[in-house]
């Protein structure tokens, strides 16, 4: 059954961005537009705050940077600076409301500029159809992630029961995992997973990509090649910028 209108959105570190961060939001959006469950009228990479304080995060303005560049090609996903320029670290829930809220009543004369494109061309459509009333169909924010981050649900004290309850009944995740993981079972296995499991979109990725961000400072750090894991002028930027303890003069 359609869900209707969708935009993905993607939060976490991208210290540094990897190939994988931006595949999932192609195979999420080639699932949901296949079985017909929605339509994806567009994407966010939503960076976390600096006060987030996490091991080898560097300064918003380089991850955002970074993000940017990965991003040139794509035609539908936009980065949010939101969250960095807050006055410190923001809950996921609080920040899907604020993006749902946002692109909902945003208007076409003075759009936030990480709106997706397809969104200005959504509520033009709309104007001009039948919901000239304004009764448009609005959009619902849908939390994309990993199997790693649906499985930390369970993890005690980090996530909030109101917080997930915001997070899986107004708003839902798509979960992209790997072939071979269960997080079918995952869920059986969590009430409040089962509870909201309509509302819970699993993907199974069958083109195993196991790069992470990780990988790649570590790669940098030893000023190794990462060539192929991520876009080269991400590559270029953290070298010139000399991130993650890496050497400008490395041509790798």
């Amino acid at each position: 059954m359609s869900q209707g209108k969708i935009v993905l959105m993607a939060c976490g570190s991208f210290s540094p961005p990897t190939y994988m961060h931006l595949r999932m939001f192609e195979i999420a959006k080639d699932y949901i537009h296949s079985l017909g469950l929605g339509v994806i009228v567009g994407g966010i990479v939503s960076p976390v705050h600096d006060a987030y304080g996490k091991k080898d995060l560097v300064a918003a303005n380089h991850r955002i940077a970074m993000i940017r560049l990965a991003l040139r090609s794509s035609s539908w996903i936009k980065v949010s600076e939101w969250e960095t320029q807050q006055s410190g670290w923001t809950r996921t829930r609080a920040s899907m409301q604020y993006h749902q809220n946002t692109i909902n009543t945003a208007n076409n004369t003075d759009p936030p500029i990480w709106l997706p494109d397809d969104i200005l061309n959504v509520k033009i459509e709309d104007q001009n159809s039948n919901h000239i009333n304004g009764n448009s169909e609005d959009v619902t924010v849908k939390l994309l992630c990993g199997a790693d981050l649906l499985e930390s649900f369970a993890t005690p004290g980090l996530w909030s029961d109101d917080d997930l309850e915001a997070i899986l009944g107004r708003h839902g995740i798509v979960v992209v995992s790997r072939a071979g993981s269960d997080p079918g079972r995952f869920i059986y296995e969590s009430d409040m997973l089962y509870k909201y499991r309509k509302n819970v979109i699993l993907v199974t990725n069958y083109i195993v990509n196991e790069v992470s961000s990780t990988v790649l400072r570590r790669l940098l750090r030893r000023n190794e090649s990462a060539k192929y894991l991520t876009d080269d002028n991400v590559i270029s930027y953290v070298r010139q910028n000399q991130l993650y303890g890496s050497k400008a003069n490395v041509t790798k």
